[in-house]
């Protein structure tokens, strides 16, 4: 049994151009509470092994540069397991660390992909993807959070992306809108006022 078990199993979620390499999205997760002592070491579950942006784009060029003819979905980079997915014109990948498992980032990899079908109608290129960068980062942050999976349902993850919270939602079933009814709202309004400002004198 493995002595450093975590939550933690993404280190990296990125979408790059599949013609350049050219970052198009990019999210590199780290423990938002590292063990005690632990922060120099840098080699804790769920630590950021690329914190610098220097060295994310030399990782990116890298990662990119051997998966661009690959063949196969899963490869090892970098001592990190990367799976991948290219979709059009874009590549979508999920880096973990050595010790998690494959079957469990593809299926991150599987949802994002399945989950920007829904999304973006099919249409899962560079220039959608940018021109909806919203739903696309909030799909990223629907599945991984801090590194921790919570979602690999495309269905959910899409439902919970374009459905507006409902306690965020206003319900205006059985508010009358007309112009006799915003009368009635003013009347009442002034009402309640008056009565508030009889009781303070």
């Amino acid at each position: 049994m493995p002595s450093n078990l975590s939550l933690f199993a993404v280190n990296a979620v990125l979408i790059l151009a599949a013609d350049d390499g050219s970052r198009i999205l990019a999210k590199y997760y780290s423990s938002p509470h590292p063990p005690a002592g632990a922060e120099k070491l840098g080699n804790y579950p769920g630590a950021n092994p690329y914190p610098a942006l220097k060295e994310q784009k030399a990782f990116e060029k890298g990662l990119y540069d051997k998966t661009a003819k690959q063949t196969s979905d899963i490869i090892l980079y970098d001592n990190r397991i990367v799976v991948f997915k290219s979709q059009s014109d874009v590549m979508l990948y999920v880096v973990g660390g050595m010790e998690e498992n494959e079957i469990l980032l593809h299926s991150v990899v599987v949802a994002l992909r399945d989950s920007l079908d829904i999304l973006l109608k099919n249409m899962t290129d560079k220039r959608t993807i940018i021109e909806n960068y919203d739903l696309v980062a909030l799909a990223v942050d629907e599945i991984v959070d801090d590194g921790i999976i919570l979602e690999v349902d495309p269905v959910t993850v899409s439902s919970r992306v374009t459905r507006p919270p409902v306690q965020d939602a206003p319900s205006v079933k059985g508010i009358d809108l007309s112009e006799q009814g915003l009368l009635n709202a003013w009347e009442f309004g002034k009402k309640k006022l008056t009565e508030q400002l009889r009781q303070g004198l």
